[in-house]
């Protein structure tokens, strides 16, 4: 048996517990809802908002160019023939004029020969005509020894015959020029870096779409081709240097003027330029790529707006503007990017308020709070 002050204080805590349990059994039953934690700031900031900022341009540009060789052309036969002699080869340098290969046409040779008897018998008949002229004014000396009528038939047939000669003096010569076509020739100082016939090979006139006999560069100096697009075409400063690094050689600058400009928008809607790069010892090579800082004017401004604002989709890139308090969406086109902006060209003006964290999700007409 317990002893008596024990129960007594059982006693008294029977009560204390079952007023606990009804109170929890009370909060578990009641209709009561979780407390809202979310504060009244992050209620209202729905979408964060920002402005579209001008800025003025930095002082360059940073496009990719490429080397191209001063100048390039494919060397076709301007007639018929076989292969006869190659005296060049891949990696040849040549001089202008320079014999690079001949070519025989037998055919050719015989049209030669052919025309040369016509010639020396037109020329034979010149003669003859033009002495029996001369005889017949000689003779007409002589009063009612020789018709007028005579001696104008002579001088008709001695012209004639002298404008045949010469025809066929002609003929020849053309026919030589066409000869000297089987000789093969340089059309400037350049190496020769490719080769595609040997001799014996069947050659004949070519499309540009044909493969050609030999192909030469002017590599002495090279043109830095760069496309401009279309937004930086009226920002480009001409009168200044442009500085660039070659992909194969990074730790060397060079720097040189912008040549030329072809003054007109290719299929790709950029503007091709020009820059001349000599290359006397030869290091740089045709294709290498580099990256180019073009000069910008100064006082050219442009649009910024953040990374973050960019919505990017396999159909288009735009960004959301909040006009009358809703989402208006507005393509863009992309330029200079930095870590935190970006350069945009479209419909947009300073100012614009934008959505910066937006997404695909968010439609045109939303309600911006």
């Amino acid at each position: 048996m317990k002893p008596k002050h024990q129960l007594h204080k059982i006693m008294k805590l029977k009560p204390i517990i079952i007023l606990s349990s009804i109170g929890l059994f009370a909060a578990c039953s009641g209709n009561q809802k979780p407390v809202d934690m979310t504060t009244e700031t992050a209620k209202k900031a729905a979408f964060e908002t920002s402005e579209v900022t001008e800025k003025t341009l930095s002082g360059n540009v940073k496009l990719p160019g490429q080397l191209k060789p001063y100048n390039e052309v494919n060397i076709f036969p301007k007639v018929n023939g076989f292969v006869k002699k190659l005296f060049v080869d891949r990696g040849s340098i040549v001089r202008k004029g320079q014999l690079l290969m001949t070519l025989e046409a037998p055919e050719m040779e015989a049209q030669l020969q052919a025309a040369n008897s016509k010639y020396l018998q037109a020329q034979e008949n010149a003669v003859a005509s033009k002495e029996k002229y001369q005889r017949l004014k000689q003779a007409a000396q002589e009063p009612g020894s020789v018709s007028p009528l005579d001696l104008d038939n002579a001088l008709s047939k001695m012209k004639a015959d002298e404008a045949m000669a010469k025809a066929e003096q002609s003929n020849m010569a053309s026919i030589r020029v066409m000869q000297d076509y089987l000789n093969i020739r340089a059309p400037f100082d350049g190496m020769i870096i490719q080769r595609n016939v040997s001799p014996g090979a069947l050659v004949s006139p070519g499309k540009a779409t044909d493969q050609p006999m030999l192909l030469l560069q002017d590599i002495s100096k090279l043109r830095l081709e760069v496309y401009i697009p279309e937004d930086y075409v009226d920002k480009v400063d001409l009168s200044k240097p442009v500085t660039f690094i070659l992909n194969a050689m990074p730790g060397t600058e060079h720097k040189a003027k912008i040549s030329r400009s072809a003054n007109a928008l290719g299929s790709m809607r950029s503007e091709a330029i020009e820059i001349d790069v000599e290359n006397n010892q030869g290091l740089l090579k045709p294709g290498m790529y580099a990256e180019v800082r073009i000069p910008m004017l100064s006082g050219a401004k442009s649009l910024l707006v953040p990374n973050t604002a960019i919505v990017r989709s396999t159909e288009r890139e735009y960004i959301v503007v909040v006009k009358d308090g809703k989402a208006a969406l507005t393509d863009i086109k992309e330029g200079m990017a930095s870590h935190d902006s970006t350069e945009v060209f479209g419909n947009l003006k300073a100012g614009n308020m934008i959505v910066n964290h937006a997404s695909d999700e968010l439609k045109e007409g939303t309600v911006i709070k």
